[in-house]
This record gives C-alpha cells, structure tokens and sequence, in this order.
C-alpha cells in the first residue's frame, strides 16, 4: 500500500486518479504539490492542455497554461522515466520555472527524461486519464473537481 502521506487523488470530471508522489526523486516539488493541495489550489482548475498519444496538462489557474501559484522551484531533474503514467512537472524555457502546473503523460515520452522533474506516477485511475478531453485550447475542458492528500481524509 502506497504511503498515505504521498498520496494524491485527483477527482476529476472523468473519475478519480490515484498518484503516488515520489518525494525520494523530488522532494521539493513533493513539498510543493502538497502545499498547493492542502491550501485548495488545484480545486475547478482545467486540464487546459491535452495532446492525444502525449500528455494532459493542468495546473493553470488561468486555464491558459500561463499562470501558477507564483513560487518556482529549483529543477529536481532525476532518472525516472517519463512512461505511461508519469507526472511530471511542466515549465518555461528556464528549467528553474516549474510552479504549479503538470503533466502526466499517455504514452512514453523518453525525449523528456531528466529534462523536466518527474513527482509521480499514476498507481490507479489511468482509464480516468485516457478520457480526458484533448486539444490546445481545450473546448469545455475537463477539470480537477477536487484534489486531496490521502492522509487527510
């Protein structure tokens, strides 16, 4: 069984999404993820960028994939894959740019690996992920209803 403290579901409009934070590999950004959950950052926010065969985007309070919580975090760029599953963080040109928003991906995305700071990875709900609305913008995008910490629950 998965640590509850590093535990994260999403309820999202396609279904829950269990991610297993990996605070070994990034714990900054473990920290992070946590804060933002806990404070009900990430409650209604759109998945705002989703490409087909790729990955799903969010994190955006804006809903445009230009915003974020206004704390960056340091690059914690490690030697987990980027496979189906993998949540990882998304950012600028600067690898020092991650904030809130992230991805998890669909399919393997190797061209990623140690180039974006992997955080988690997801251990239940993947059909979840796979129904999620695709485009760039999305039209009537699905969202994270709700996002908690299983050992607050």
């Amino acid at each position: 069984m998965a640590d509850p403290e590093n535990t994260l579901k999403l309820e999202t409009t396609q279904g829950d999404v269990i991610i297993e934070m990996l605070p070994g590999v990034a714990p900054n950004h473990v920290a992070r993820i946590k804060e933002l959950v806990r404070e009900g950052f990430y409650d209604g926010i759109v998945f705002h960028r989703v490409i087909d065969g790729f990955m799903a985007q969010t994190g955006c309070p804006q809903g445009t994939g230009t915003g974020g919580s206004g704390q960056k975090l340091k690059a914690e760029f490690n030697n987990q894959p980027h496979e189906r599953g993998t949540v990882s963080m998304a950012r600028a040109q600067n690898p020092d740019s991650g904030d809130s928003q992230f991805f998890i991906c669909f399919e393997d995305a190797p061209f990623l690996n140690r180039q974006y700071t992997v955080w988690g990875r997801v251990i239940s709900g993947m059909e979840n992920v796979d129904k999620i609305k695709r485009g760039e913008p999305v039209q009537s995008p699905d969202k994270i209803v709700k996002a908690s910490i299983a050992a607050d629950a």
